[in-house]
């Protein structure tokens, strides 16, 4: 098993209050019918609110190394009767639970977790179908009260370096709230 960087954790309640997951993920097209694969998607923060909005004909994928929040996560999704969530325990280093399936592939506050970064987004590549995006929604790289220590954190431009190192196309780079920012891209048009 690879060592993550940093052991931190967030407050769903109060994060919910600065990071609205349905507003996020409807910015990025999320959809009906839509695959959705949250990488490091721990309790289900994000891949809950995915799985109502792509609905019985869409599929989410959730990967994460941490048994308990899968379990969590399985719990919670029993309980909202939401059928259309796959989980995979393992390192996002060596999970890819489908090729060529994924119109989106997401990170949501987790890239600068992973120990080989640039694996991942491999990984990501080979999740994609053509004409999907990968997002990333980080840590800006300030000082703040929230989020992991700051000499983890990746800049929006080493994020942007980074992923466009793994051969994708950075859209788009915007704040998003007052903790983080969302990062869109996409592959060349002629992979």
């Amino acid at each position: 098993m690879k060592e993550k960087k940093a052991d931190h954790e967030h407050d769903p309640k109060e994060r919910v209050i600065w990071q609205d997951p349905d507003r996020i993920l409807g910015s990025i097209g999320v959809r009906e019918g839509a695959t959705f694969i949250d990488v490091g998607c721990g309790d289900g923060f994000f891949a809950l609110p995915a799985a109502v909005l792509v609905g019985l004909t869409g599929m989410v994928y959730g990967i994460d190394v941490d048994e308990g929040r899968l379990a969590r996560l399985s719990a919670q999704a029993r309980e909202q009767g939401l059928e259309n969530i796959r989980l995979v325990r393992g390192e996002a280093e060596e999970s890819v639970p489908c090729q060529g399936c994924a119109d989106i592939v997401f990170f949501g506050t987790c890239l600068h977790d992973f120990a080989d970064p640039a694996t991942v987004l491999q990984n990501a590549r080979l999740m994609l179908k053509p004409g999907g995006i990968l997002v990333d929604l980080d840590w800006k790289k300030e000082e703040m009260p929230l989020g992991p220590p700051f000499r983890i954190r990746f800049s929006e431009e080493e994020a942007a370096s980074l992923i466009a190192g793994a051969g994708f196309q950075v859209r788009d780079v915007v704040p998003s709230g007052p903790y983080c920012y969302l990062l869109t891209a996409a592959l060349p048009s002629d992979d």
